[in-house]
């Protein structure tokens, strides 16, 4: 399937569409592999200590009542900036990032826990959300290539489901991110689109109220959300050429 996509037209949409701070700056209007693009992971945030003091023990006094356990970390959702295509941990130097990450920019969801390169960052839960305001596919109905343009039928941001990760050697760091597909083929709308003969391909589009809980997921429940996004909740239309 196509690896490009738009960005959120409006630093406000993050705050309306996903409830994080919006960016102090907008990058680039699409997203092409190798580039900077905003996603949404997890936070963790400090529970407070919520250990109750112990008084002194007189001669006569009871055992100490058990410390109270302090309450979980809430979730807590925050914007990050990486490159678009996935760097894993094991890769030897920044060049060799460079020529595995263009092909690791899509993950088929199916392999995610068993392909070499996004496996470890699948089981450490480093999951993510890709915000965008469409997607693009090459319609070959034709039999020539036609970029077309998919968004949701209301126009507002979609949250596609994707994995993070943080490659570092000595002082140089990458941060990177990948979105995951599921099987189209039996979609009214996407089976139209990608080359005749190949199997189809679309992103892992979230429902708006499923982003808290992808993020939070364990991990034997995060494969419940890899679903084909409703197709009448899709709008494609062909590139307008400039």
């Amino acid at each position: 399937m196509s690896t490009q996509y738009e960005c959120l037209k409006s630093p406000d949409l993050y705050a309306e569409a996903f409830g994080i701070a919006p960016p102090a700056a907008l990058l680039g209007k699409e997203v092409w592999p190798r580039q900077p693009g905003f996603f949404i992971r997890k936070a963790l945030v400090a529970a407070e200590a919520a250990l109750t003091a112990t008084p002194e023990l007189g001669a006569d006094a009871q055992a100490a009542p058990a410390p109270v356990q302090a309450p979980a970390s809430p979730l807590v959702m925050e914007l990050a900036q990486g490159q678009f295509g996935l760097v894993p941990t094991w890769v030897k130097s920044a060049s060799d990032a460079k020529l595995r990450s263009t092909k690791l920019a899509v993950t088929r969801y199916e392999t995610m826990s068993t392909a070499t390169a996004p496996r470890e960052t699948w089981l450490k839960g480093q999951r993510c959300i890709i915000p965008m305001q469409a997607f693009f596919e090459d319609d070959w109905r034709s039999r020539k290539a036609v970029p077309t343009r998919i968004a949701r039928v209301d126009g507002q941001p979609m949250g596609v489901a994707g994995l993070w990760e943080r490659w570092t050697k000595g002082d140089e760091e990458i941060v990177s991110f990948t979105l995951l597909t599921v099987n189209a083929n039996s979609h009214a709308l996407m089976n139209r689109y990608g080359q005749n003969g190949n199997e189809k391909r679309m992103p892992a589009i979230l429902n708006e109220g499923a982003y808290g809980a992808w993020l939070n997921a364990p991990l034997d429940k995060a494969r419940e959300f890899m679903r084909a996004y409703p197709a009448n909740l899709l709008l494609a239309n062909p590139v307008q050429k400039k």
